[in-house]
């Protein structure tokens, strides 16, 4: 049974007046985004995977040069995911990096190059869940998908007082179906886009501007002056942070990195050696011990280089850095699933996860 949704005045009468209001809006408001310029279904898709979690500001520059270096679902599906993962470096969330490339790939062989308008067939490609499949298909052909993110459940939280925590995956059919009622399924191209905007520029988390609201007058929140009551969220734990120790193992003029597998946190990025300090256990200590246990190789470690501090979404990190010598040992690999000795310009080849981008600044003064 369908979670019910909350009692609210959405009859035949009000609904197309709603959906009028909201494109009208849309139409005068909506900003100038380079993806909005395109019917390009795998540009439509490479958008809205970069637009996950990301905001849009951070996300324009990194759509252009991806599309620059990958203009056709062709061109990323024969590329070298190291140089697929080196574009999207900074971005963030690589998982989707890799998924978008696997699953162009399965299009390349699958479907003959063309993005699939079946929402079954699509919904099968690697990384598409819910909110992809909803925001390509009615973006790039007009399906009539509802599209839910978290700009739309602030919007509908607020607009018929819906109670459930909006961070809690268990509620997401409640959001689902209260979006699939107000779509415009004539237009669910622009409808969509017109929800996600509405939350982004005026049903904002923090100082809504009511005011201009095209759903002024039909938003419950709004007229009964509860606006700051919505949306409910459960309250969140604190984040955990970890303490890392980690070297750069200089072997004369070239320095050791290590590719974390493909699958999983971060995975297939390079990075410089290390892992979680012990208790009771030295960050030098630390160093020394990873590199053994990761790749099998004797350092002397020759001075402390950074502290770096970096936030991942679940978890922050505060890792120790060490300039290192190599000493003895032949690299056998314990974890990582491949190694390169490089020099530093090359480090402009290699994907790397942001904590460790901040270290390299620091080896520019390093002199072995």
């Amino acid at each position: 049974m369908k979670n019910s949704i909350p009692t609210f005045d959405l009859d035949k009468n009000t609904l197309p007046r709603m959906r009028q209001k909201l494109l009208k809006w849309y139409d005068q408001n909506q900003r100038d985004l380079p993806w909005r310029t395109t019917t390009d279904p795998y540009h439509i898709w490479v958008s809205e995977v970069m637009l996950q979690q990301t905001q849009v500001d951070t996300v324009i520059p990194y759509y252009k040069r991806f599309l620059k270096r990958f203009p056709s679902l062709k061109t990323l599906a024969d590329a070298d995911l190291n140089d697929a993962l080196k574009v999207w470096e900074g971005l963030g969330y690589y998982a989707r990096a890799r998924n978008l490339k696997k699953a162009a790939a399965a299009v390349l062989n699958d479907y003959q190059g063309q993005v699939p308008e079946n929402e079954d067939s699509f919904r099968d490609l690697p990384g598409v869940g819910d909110y992809i499949c909803a925001a390509v298909l009615s973006i790039a052909f007009y399906k009539p998908l509802a599209v839910v993110d978290g700009n739309v459940k602030r919007v509908l939280a607020r607009l018929i007082l819906i109670d459930k925590p909006v961070n809690n995956s268990k509620n997401h059919s409640t959001f689902s179906e209260a979006a699939d009622l107000l779509l415009a399924r004539r237009k669910p191209h622009l409808f969509n886009q017109a929800m996600m905007e509405l939350g982004a520029l005026i049903c904002r988390p923090r100082n809504p501007d009511c005011k201009n609201c095209p759903f002024k007058q039909f938003c419950k929140a709004y007229l009964e002056n509860r606006v700051e009551e919505f949306p409910k969220r459960i309250k969140t734990k604190k984040v955990p942070t970890y303490h890392i120790s980690a070297g750069v193992v200089f072997k004369k003029d070239k320095i050791l990195i290590t590719r974390r597998k493909p699958e999983g946190f971060l995975g297939g990025l390079w990075e410089f050696p290390g892992g979680k300090v012990q208790k009771r256990e030295k960050p030098e200590e630390t160093c020394k011990r990873e590199i053994r246990e990761e790749v099998n190789l004797g350092i002397e470690i020759i001075e402390h280089l950074t502290t770096v501090k970096h936030a991942y979404t679940h978890f922050k990190i505060i890792m120790d850095v060490f300039v290192c010598d190599y000493v003895k040992g032949r690299i056998k690999l314990n974890g990582p699933d491949d190694f390169r000795w490089i020099n530093l310009k090359q480090t402009k080849n290699y994907p790397f996860p942001k904590a460790n981008l901040k270290v390299l600044p620091f080896l520019k003064n390093v002199i072995r």
